[in-house]
């Protein structure tokens, strides 16, 4: 029926015409409702939501009505953490007659993969999901929660062992030696990030007293701040000049320090190509324009 419409002016009511717009349901109007997840669960799905203070575990059971739970434990307590994973167990096991595994996800980020790795040496499947690779709903902006996350990583989970195709992507955890060897290439591009910023900063300082030129990284670098003048002709100002020697001091620590980390790096890939057979590092090696940092990464 078309809705009723009041006319004050004659006393009358009549009906209005339906139009798309009447009879068409606000669909961008609606809260998100959370869905029931029409399944047969085969086994507990945890997700793990990780922050510094609180691990939040949102999981779905067999036998629990398809509706998620959630609790909390403190942030790095690995024993409250696998105690709540064994009553999530031995309820589904009361409730079903049945024993089911555990499948975990979490998302990849500063935890690393430790977590990762205690999961699976208690026997428990873990993965870790490259978070970006999670299709979120686009009709509108929502602040991201933990609630939220850890029910978009239950579902995810889901689709993936259902093998439905491009729902999210799942990292490969490197092993400890791999997840070391990496560092070596992390801490130099910190180190050369620093050592940018120090050599900028320095020629700023002698920039705003008319001197350009001037090579924080030369071999001379003493000698020759020692013989600089300013734009106008006067001897650098003690206190800066001053402030520039601690900067080389810094620069100069840092320079020591790349050199010992490039030696490092030298020292690895120089194992890995006496070693048999060719791991990637060795074969990059022999391309032109490959050098040993990049080759070193992989």
């Amino acid at each position: 029926m078309g809705e009723v419409d009041s006319d004050q002016r004659s006393g009358r009511v009549r009906l209005r015409t339906p139009t798309l717009e009447t009879t068409m349901p606000a669909v961008a109007d609606r809260p998100d409702a959370p869905t029931a997840i029409q399944t047969n669960l085969a086994a507990i799905f945890v997700s793990l939501e990780l922050s510094r203070s609180i691990w939040l575990i949102t999981s779905l059971s067999p036998g629990s009505a398809e509706k998620m739970s959630k609790h909390s434990v403190r942030a790095g307590d690995v024993a409250a953490l696998l105690a709540r994973v064994s009553e999530l167990k031995r309820k589904a096991s009361e409730r079903t007659g049945k024993s089911f595994p555990i499948v975990v996800i979490q998302e990849a980020g500063l935890d690393g993969f430790w977590l990762h790795r205690v999961l699976q040496s208690e026997g428990i499947e873990s993965h870790v999901v490259d978070p970006a690779s999670i299709a979120t709903s686009r009709r509108r902006r929502r602040a991201k929660t933990d609630r939220i996350d850890g029910e978009a990583l239950l579902r995810a989970l889901l689709a993936f062992k259902r093998g439905e195709p491009r729902v999210c992507a799942m990292v490969k955890a490197p092993t400890p030696e791999e997840e070391d060897r990496r560092r070596l290439c992390r801490e130099r591009k910190v180190l050369i990030a620093e050592r940018v910023r120090h050599v900028n900063r320095v020629k700023g300082l002698l920039f705003s007293q008319g001197v350009s030129g001037y090579e924080p990284l030369r071999r001379d670098r003493r000698q020759r701040l020692d013989e600089l003048t300013t734009g106008d002709g006067r001897p650098l100002p003690v206190h800066l000049k001053n402030q520039i020697s601690r900067e080389l001091d810094r620069l100069e620590l840092l320079l020591d320090q790349i050199k010992r980390a490039e030696a490092e790096r030298d020292a690895l890939l120089a194992a890995q190509q006496a070693a048999a057979p060719g791991p990637a590092g060795r074969m990059l090696l022999e391309f032109r324009g490959i050098g040993a940092e990049f080759a070193a990464g992989l």
